[in-house]
């Protein structure tokens, strides 16, 4: 401070940084001095000067830290990017404008339907009928989803314990299906959950096609869950319709090899692309924390190539991809789009349905991190403690409603 004295004793130019500091998003006036190299009274007496009456603690907006900054002759800029990328409700960035010139990419397929229908066995049906009887013999763990090659071409399956877990996803923006293959069994017919599960592939706006299991048995009915199924806006193209309906046994592998084949056709016609060249992003499929690996997460690589050493921030988690295995849990070092691949190296464990997205390095997918930790708890905050104001906007956005008495 001596040495930044003017002549009249006082206190003048700011210290010399060597280069602009980056506002990422709110920041105290405390961490702002601190990063500027000066005191908390000289940010405040700038805020002051703007209309702002402010305590060391409270948080600046980016703008405002960049006004005070500039008052003060030091260099400042809001980094827009980074300030999107820590937004605490990302919404699904999949597809980008640049994403439809891209390469072809495999499709992402989500299994629905009632429980005891077949799903869990037309999944190990079609994962026998694509690799050896060595390799499935090896497969050991179960990462969530998983690729099978069909005519020399890749499909992904996500393996998603359950509708609950398919709304959650989409409720954090990750929209990762793109064929949702629903089973009805021939002999019980459209049963509760089976209705749940055309809602949400139609929420999702994802094509249909659904696989008519247990034809095998002795009181399979096939053609009632077809008329059933016309009830639910679902009509088989031998009835004129435009749903895909393929009668299968996943127990004695009948027609599996049709229903890929059809999943295939139904891609083809979704001219599915994604840009490989660029930072990978995705979403997380499932998660847990291993004894011995520490956070483990199963992600979706949606765009661009993710690999071995990418800084990442997911969610409210961030971390450095120490470790990537397939689903036949051989090491890669890479994976590029609709591509499942389970990582480590994270520092907590992310939630289903987060989105990943890497970026330039630790420090800044740690920002990005504790910036959505800090948003996450003022909205707890917010809505915990109701004061006038918010209850007045509570009321405008119709969160809370009037009751005459």
């Amino acid at each position: 401070r001596r040495k930044r004295r003017g002549p009249k004793g006082d206190v003048g130019g700011p210290a010399m940084l060597e280069e602009p500091l980056i506002i990422t998003g709110p920041t105290t006036v405390g961490e702002l001095a601190e990063r500027a190299l000066v005191t908390p009274a000289q940010i405040i007496t700038q805020l002051i000067g703007m209309g702002v009456l402010a305590t060391v603690n409270q948080l600046l907006e980016p703008e405002q830290c960049v006004a005070a900054l500039e008052k003060l002759h030091i260099e400042a800029l809001f980094e827009s990017d980074l300030a999107e990328q820590a937004s605490w409700r990302l919404t699904a960035s999949t597809v980008s404008s640049e994403e439809k010139a891209g390469d072809p990419r495999p499709p992402v397929v989500t299994i629905l339907g009632h429980v005891d229908h077949g799903k869990t066995t037309l999944l190990d049906s079609i994962r026998k009928t694509n690799v050896t009887e060595q390799e499935y013999g090896g497969i050991t763990q179960h990462i969530g989803a998983y690729q099978v090659m069909v005519n020399d071409k890749k499909v992904t399956f996500l393996d998603t314990p359950g509708h609950a877990a398919f709304t959650a996803m989409r409720a954090r923006g990750a929209n990762l299906t793109d064929i949702a293959v629903l089973v009805v069994a021939a002999d019980d017919g459209v049963q509760p959950q089976t209705i749940e599960a055309i809602a949400h592939a139609k929420a999702a706006k994802v094509p249909i096609i659904v696989a008519v299991n247990k034809i095998d048995v002795p009181d399979a009915q096939p053609d009632v869950v077809k008329q059933q199924l016309t009830a639910h806006e679902l009509v088989a193209e031998e009835w004129g319709g435009e749903t895909i309906m393929v009668p299968v046994s996943a127990k004695k592998g009948e027609n599996i090899a049709t229903l890929l084949e059809m999943i295939l056709l139904v891609a083809e016609m979704g001219d599915l692309h994604a840009v490989v060249d660029t930072r990978a992003r995705g979403a997380v499929v499932e998660s847990k924390l291993d004894t011995q690996r520490g956070p483990v997460a199963t992600v979706l690589v949606q765009e661009g190539t993710l690999r071995v050493g990418d800084a990442v921030a997911i969610g409210m988690v961030s971390g450095r991809v120490r470790a990537m295995v397939d689903d036949k849990g051989r090491p890669v070092k890479e994976a590029g789009p609709s591509t499942p691949v389970e990582i480590t190296g994270l520092s907590s464990v992310p939630e289903a349905g987060d989105l990943f997205e890497v970026v330039t390095n630790e420090k800044t997918a740690r920002d990005i991190a504790e910036q959505r930790q800090m948003t996450a708890r003022e909205e707890r905050l917010a809505t915990a403690h109701v004061s006038l104001q918010n209850l007045s906007n509570m009321v405008a956005a119709g969160v809370v409603k009037d009751l005459n008495l």
